[in-house]
């Protein structure tokens, strides 16, 4: 909804003011004909300037409903973005943030997610979800993802083009950073900020914890002496956390949607154990 000020409005206005005046003038004995006229002047002028604009009102709507759909994290990264002064597009909407990350073991490819990245994995990988408004779509767009250290240095950036299209997306980079023996990866409070076109529509935070070696040197010592051997552990879940969080991916494609529907599921089979 907004006011649409034209030359024309303004001149019929006038003129319709200007009779209205005059007919007030005459029955000014009567406060009822004057209330009448003047509920006519404004009832003509707000037809007159205000453009209701019903496509918006609709968009709103859907904004509305979609919202409650959002994950918390995508959330918290929608008001950071916006606390930073960025103004998203309302045609498009952050369903879920967040990072994969990729170890080989015995069980082959295991991907998990998780906000707390263990310099254990081999490699760490972001993710968004969109939902995409009909007047937002059928556009290509410019998406890039940045990984964002504790010093604010970037170690990780990559950008791609992706057609946009109406309803929900789910999107994933190619590649991953090297988490395994990388000097570069430091432990610390980390960033994931996702932009559009330029415009940053998500700022996830997250954590990267040392490698089981670096917290615990002596007990690494012995393994590689010949001792037991240290586990490669990810973060201290306990088995529940684990079995729910953790996705092989011997058999499956890796695809982010794969990914999700495969967390979900086992999601809701452990939450009936006791």
């Amino acid at each position: 909804m907004r006011l649409r000020f034209t030359r024309a409005n303004t001149i019929w206005l006038s003129i319709l003011a200007g009779m209205i005046g005059i007919g007030a003038l005459g029955g000014a004995d009567n406060p009822a004909v004057i209330a009448a006229l003047v509920g006519i002047f404004g009832l003509s002028a707000a037809a007159a300037l205000i453009d209701v604009q019903p496509e918006r009102i609709i968009d709103q709507s859907r904004s509305s409903l979609t919202a409650i759909r959002m994950s918390a994290e995508a959330r918290e990264a929608s008001e950071r973005a916006r606390r930073r002064g960025n103004i998203p597009d309302t045609g498009l909407m952050l369903f879920d943030i967040g990072l994969f990350t990729a170890s080989n073991g015995q069980d082959g490819l295991t991907m998990q997610r998780t906000r707390e990245v263990s310099k254990d994995e081999d490699g760490v990988r972001p993710f968004i979800q969109l939902h995409v408004q009909p007047r937002s779509a059928d556009r290509a767009a410019r998406i890039k993802f940045e990984l964002i250290d504790q010093r604010g240095d970037v170690q990780y950036v990559h950008e791609m083009n992706t057609h946009l299209r109406d309803g929900e997306m789910n999107i994933l980079p190619d590649h991953h950073l090297p988490l395994l023996q990388n000097q570069r990866v430091t432990p610390g409070d980390w960033d994931l900020r996702v932009y559009i076109d330029g415009s940053l529509i998500g700022a996830h935070s997250f954590s990267v914890i040392p490698s089981f070696q670096d917290r615990f040197p002596r007990t690494a010592n012995r393994s590689a002496s010949g001792a037991a051997p240290a586990p490669r552990t990810h973060n201290p879940l306990s088995d529940e956390d684990a079995d729910s969080r953790t996705i092989r991916t011997d058999d499956a494609p890796m695809t982010l949607e794969d990914l999700l529907r495969s967390r979900g599921q086992n999601d809701g089979s452990g939450g009936g154990r006791s």
